[in-house]
């Protein structure tokens, strides 16, 4: 049987989501920045993790938006293949409600039109980038991330060769993150993409961004390199908003998928410590 959903309703599910993402930082993340601050080697380090626990309760008490950088509004969006949507079409839904919550939440407009000519400001965050994938089921699984510049802007991605196998892996990888440094914000969740095609491996990575903190991948193999990348990511020195300690990532995640026999895709996205991401079902 179909299931009908107005795409209004989607409207106002997102926007509402689009605007808590902003205001209130993922409960994982909290816990993961507590822990640290036991763990913390350095006094300064200790500091500022303790100041971005304030700042997230102050976000969250005044409800304004964690960080200034409101972020590329990025979306994953899987729709059951019995869903039927009514009165609109889904892509303008999410950009309506991502446009409905930067004037709302007062969230700063930070998309441009053009990349190159004129750069002008789109004023409402969209059009917003939107992942579609078609799942069995009758519901709709919307997962969203505020993505600053700042940490994009530190992300890698390289075509290696499979002979390099997982020294090469990895040394790229600890190498993205070191030179990150204070330019992306730390301590940083690390998204790690292998395997696919250039393209497809950046997609990856930046989906692995939304596991929750401490979430393991399902394949033990990979699981105990997540864990060898958050050990040798801590002992890189960057320490929190760069001031030197030993949390510099407080989890690494890694996505992988089929790929071509003569290739070695890989892909970091760096995700700063404003880790502002939610999802919700419809």
């Amino acid at each position: 049987m179909v299931r009908e959903i107005h795409a209004n309703e989607i409207k106002e599910i997102v926007k509402s989501l689009v605007i808590d993402a902003e205001y209130f930082l993922p409960s994982d993340f909290l816990t993961a920045i507590e822990k640290s601050i036991e763990k913390e080697e350095s006094e300064m380090g200790k500091e500022i993790l303790k100041t971005i626990l304030d700042n997230a309760k102050v976000a969250a008490d005044e409800e304004v938006a964690y960080c200034q950088d409101t972020g590329y509004p990025v979306f994953f969006v899987d729709i059951g293949q019995d869903v039927h949507i009514v009165g609109g079409n889904i892509t303008d839904a999410i950009n309506e409600a991502v446009r409905e919550a930067t004037k709302e939440g007062y969230l700063r407009a930070s998309l441009a039109y053009d990349p190159i000519i004129d750069r002008k400001n789109t004023g409402d965050n969209t059009p917003a980038l939107i992942y579609y994938n078609i799942v069995p089921g009758d519901k709709i699984k919307i997962k969203f991330a505020a993505k600053g510049g700042g940490s994009e802007n530190q992300s890698k991605q390289k075509m290696l060769k499979p002979s390099d196998g997982w020294e090469g892996v990895k040394e790229f990888i600890l190498c993205a993150v070191a030179n990150a440094g204070p330019n992306a914000c730390p301590p940083f969740t690390v998204g790690v993409g292998i395997g696919g095609t250039f393209d497809y491996s950046a997609v990856l990575a930046k989906k692995a961004l939304f596991r929750h903190i401490g979430e393991r991948h399902p394949d033990p193999r990979i699981a105990k390199l997540e864990e060898e990348l958050i050990e040798e990511a801590n002992k890189l020195g960057v320490g929190p908003l760069g001031f030197g300690g030993s949390t510099t990532a407080v989890d690494v995640k890694i996505e992988v998928a089929p790929v071509h026999i003569a290739s070695l895709p890989v892909a970091v996205n760096i995700q700063c410590h404003a880790a502002r991401h939610k999802e919700i079902e419809i």
